[in-house]
């Protein structure tokens, strides 16, 4: 698979130190009655790690062609056949008793 179809364990904590990172400066600017001041630049941090965040989500649901092909598969044949579609077994039927 491609580095760039998948998302691997390196790049999920960068991730996960940005989110922290954000938190821990609006916390901070918060606790400075600075965290209005600072509108500009928390937007562009918040837009960083929004995109980061929706690469993450994106790429973690990501099918291999391999993946999606198992799931045409499985999607077909389990639409593929209905008991209703059975009309010529005996057991549309029921059980019928044995005559003697």
């Amino acid at each position: 698979m491609a580095d760039d179809e998948t998302y691997g364990t390196v790049r999920i904590q960068a991730l996960l130190e940005a989110l922290r990172a954000l938190a821990q400066r609006i916390q901070a600017l918060d606790a400075e009655g600075r965290l209005l001041d600072e509108t500009p630049s928390l937007l562009e941090a918040l837009g960083d790690v929004r995109s980061e965040l929706f690469t993450y989500e994106v790429r973690t649901t990501f099918d291999t062609p391999e993946v999606a092909e198992n799931r045409r598969i499985v999607g077909e044949a389990s639409t593929a056949w209905a008991p209703e579609d059975d009309t010529d077994s005996e057991e549309d039927e029921g059980w019928q008793p044995d005559e003697p």
